[in-house]
């Protein structure tokens, strides 16, 4: 009774739309979670955002739950995970997508999940890391191991969001510290973030990752934002 009160007063507001959400809905309504312009790019070996990186990283799995329209529902998505503090929704965004990928070996026969790291500043500032929250997610649906201390970033970077394609390399170049992990050697690994636009995130984070001997990189994001 209490809570249905409280949902009267603070209704619960689904974060594509904004309509309110049923009692078994969490987040994101029934139309919207129907009607998000998913990928499928796991069922492609040679996807969009696969070929981005073609010449400048050697990836295995590449792949993105949603694509990423400028004031489309994904965008809302995302806005509601990065700037109004839902890490609810992105760890649920992980889960799901974790249920996708179940059958994807690659996936699922890596030694652990690494979220693109956030600077402390920024971290503070943030109270969390978005990316952090999506793979958790996609940990708890893939019973694979979280890693949040394997890759530190060094640098406070500006928002890549108003950057061109060599700008975000410039900004992000030399910015990722590995911590030398010998169990990951000729191991595969999960690199997470929550949006791919030019790739010069993930490529800077691939190329401190690349010092492990042998390891094999899986890259996964919430969304693929082509450019």
């Amino acid at each position: 009774m209490f809570n249905d009160l409280l949902s009267l007063i603070y209704p619960r507001t689904c974060a594509g739309c904004g309509e309110t959400l049923l009692k078994h809905e969490q987040e994101i309504c029934n139309f919207c979670f129907v009607n998000l312009p998913k990928t499928n790019f796991h069922q492609q070996a040679n996807n969009p955002v696969k070929n981005l990186f073609y010449g400048r990283v050697e990836l295995d799995t590449v792949s993105s739950f949603y694509y990423f329209h400028k004031k489309g529902s994904v965008q809302k998505l995302l806005h509601a995970i990065k700037y109004r503090g839902n890490q609810q929704l992105a760890c649920i965004l992980g889960r799901w997508y974790a249920q996708e990928l179940i059958a994807n070996e690659p996936v699922t026969r890596s030694a652990c999940i690494v979220p693109v790291p956030l600077h402390q500043r920024k971290l503070r500032q943030r109270g969390y890391n978005q990316s952090e929250a999506f793979a958790r997610g996609l940990s708890e649906g893939l019973t694979i191991p979280l890693n949040t201390k394997l890759l530190m970033r060094r640098e406070h970077t500006a928002s890549q969001t108003r950057k061109n394609r060599w700008e975000r390399w410039e900004n992000v170049d030399d910015t990722f510290e590995l911590k030398t992990d010998d169990s990951l050697r000729h191991q595969h690994l999960i690199l997470v973030d929550d949006v791919i636009t030019t790739g010069a995130t993930i490529e800077a984070c691939c190329l401190a990752l690349q010092q492990i001997e042998g390891l094999k990189i899986n890259v996964l994001s919430i969304a693929f934002a082509s450019t």
